[in-house]
């Protein structure tokens, strides 16, 4: 047993109708990443959700983050919610974290959306992870809030805003980083799910965020490329689709689902 199985993951429950399951971004949880959506998505399925390590109300691990032990935890919730199969939508390393957990249970999963996500890092979003990490681990949180805002918005998105206006949102930020923050982003390094993706037979939605500082549009491509029949569908946001186009994520992936 894993250090982070040894306690409970704080579990989201919404809704009612066909399951679907959620898996998060590093630094963020269900109500930071889903949030915003949460209403949208309730209307028409039980939403179940689980906050990682660090995250949320679940305690901090001990111990390496495990792609499979967080595909796993999202299974124990499913299960505990009587859902025998479901739909699951991954937003950045909740990419992975789905498609892993599509991999190890294909008679359970429906459907797949993958929104801003990878199979893998590449040399530049390794780079950006490793700031990141390092940032967090140093307690210069201000200032990784505001490369956060550097490297999270469209450039559009972020020229909207006054100077003081990303000094204050950065502020406001750098209060509610994730404890398990560097955790999450240490995993974001290490992952690699390339194998499981031409086993992938189910109906997959991936949306790629064509402004995305942080997840290059390529990375996500490649992704989509390499999933057998994948859908793809390109929304003009950063990295933060339920920031800056909830709506439009949110009917994205509600038409997806209503056809798959």
């Amino acid at each position: 047993m894993t250090a982070s199985s040894s306690a409970a993951f704080a579990r989201t429950v919404r809704g009612t109708g066909p399951g679907l399951l959620l898996a998060h971004g590093a630094g963020g949880g269900i109500e930071a990443n889903y949030g915003p959506i949460m209403e949208g998505l309730a209307a028409r399925h039980t939403v179940v959700g689980v906050d990682y390590p660090g995250a949320g109300a679940t305690p901090k691990a001990q111990s390496p983050l495990d792609i499979d032990e967080l595909a796993e935890q999202l299974v124990a919730a499913a299960d505990a919610e009587g859902l025998d199969t479901f739909a699951v939508s991954g937003f950045s390393l909740g990419g992975p974290v789905a498609i892993r957990l599509a991999a190890r249970h294909p008679e359970r999963v429906t459907s797949l959306v993958l929104s801003a996500t990878f199979a893998h890092t590449d040399t530049r979003t390794d780079l950006v992870a490793s700031i990141w990490q390092q940032l967090f681990a140093s307690g210069q949180h201000s200032v990784l809030a505001e490369y956060l805002n550097l490297m999270t918005l469209s450039e559009a998105a972020l020229n909207f805003l006054a100077p003081a206006q990303v000094q204050a949102a950065a502020e406001q930020v750098a209060l509610t980083l994730p404890s398990g923050t560097g955790d999450h982003v240490d995993l974001v390094r290490r992952v690699d799910v390339r194998a499981d993706l031409a086993g992938i037979a189910v109906p997959t939605l991936v949306v790629v965020t064509t402004a995305d500082p942080l997840i290059s549009p390529a990375l996500q491509r490649q992704l989509a490329a390499a999933i057998p029949d994948a859908e793809t569908a390109e929304l003009p946001t950063g990295h933060l689709p339920f920031v800056e186009r909830p709506e439009e994520w949110l009917k994205l992936i509600s038409d997806f689902l209503a056809r798959s």
